[in-house]
């Protein structure tokens, strides 16, 4: 598969499904050598820790990171700061790059950087799986009041389809889901989504209300119910 037939978005993508399936599906965790590049809260580090050989999980959110190493760290994770477009690693030394939603956070001129960096981290025949949200879908309608990540998202994807063209890597496929996310209540909301440390979602009372609002019409009696639609391109470092 070649620049020309990657895709930022699927309409027709009805495969529900948890994440961690997907990269089970993709990746061969065991005896890997990882590096996570912005963690956050590090659900995913630890979930595949305990299959890896070893993560380096890297976060440029100091309060997060902070958050993280004070948790504990399993015995072949390091928690540390970096961003993806400065790798505090030697020059081919991983077999598996992880970027969860992580990628479109990146400042847009410096996403270039980062895949100049992710080719020189990867071993020969190493992988990069990128994840990204696709702008799509009612979560998206009600993140994009307050966040409007449509000129990001696009820059991330540009900056993949670039690193096609350029050779610094070949895409080796993309995978279209729809991640289930629930709520409980619209605090359960605020505090995951509207209280982030990496971004300062300030809202005014008025467009506070209007959110509150937005997401109250996706309330039943067990909570709030999303599909959020995903896309995972999985990238390799050519042996040549």
């Amino acid at each position: 598969m070649n620049q020309n037939e990657m895709r930022i978005a699927d309409s027709d993508v009805s495969l529900v499904s948890d994440e961690w399936e997907i990269i089970n599906e993709l990746l061969s965790l065991p005896g890997a050598r990882v590096v996570e590049l912005g963690c956050g809260k590090a659900d995913k580090t630890r979930l595949v820790a305990q299959h890896a050989a070893s993560v380096l999980a890297l976060e440029v959110d100091s309060t997060q990171l902070a958050n993280n190493q004070a948790a504990g760290e399993p015995d072949n994770v390091r928690f540390e700061y970096g961003g993806a477009e400065n790798i505090p690693a030697a020059d081919s030394s991983f077999d598996i790059v992880l970027m969860f939603k992580s990628l479109h956070h990146v400042p847009i001129e410096l996403m270039d950087d980062t895949f100049s960096e992710i080719r020189r981290v990867l071993k020969p025949g190493g992988v990069a799986y990128i994840s990204e949200p696709v702008y799509a879908g009612d979560f998206n309608e009600i993140l994009r009041m307050f966040h409007d990540e449509k000129s990001v998202r696009e820059a991330a994807f540009a900056a993949e389809v670039k690193a096609v063209s350029t050779h610094r890597l070949s895409l080796v496929v993309q995978k279209f889901f729809l991640q289930p996310m629930h709520f409980e209540n619209f605090s359960q909301f605020e505090n995951q989504i509207l209280k982030v440390t990496h971004t300062d979602h300030t809202l005014s009372p008025a467009l506070y209300d209007a959110v509150r609002s937005k997401f109250s019409h996706h309330l039943s009696p067990s909570g709030a119910n999303f599909h959020m639609p995903i896309r995972v391109d999985l990238f390799r470092k050519d042996c040549s």
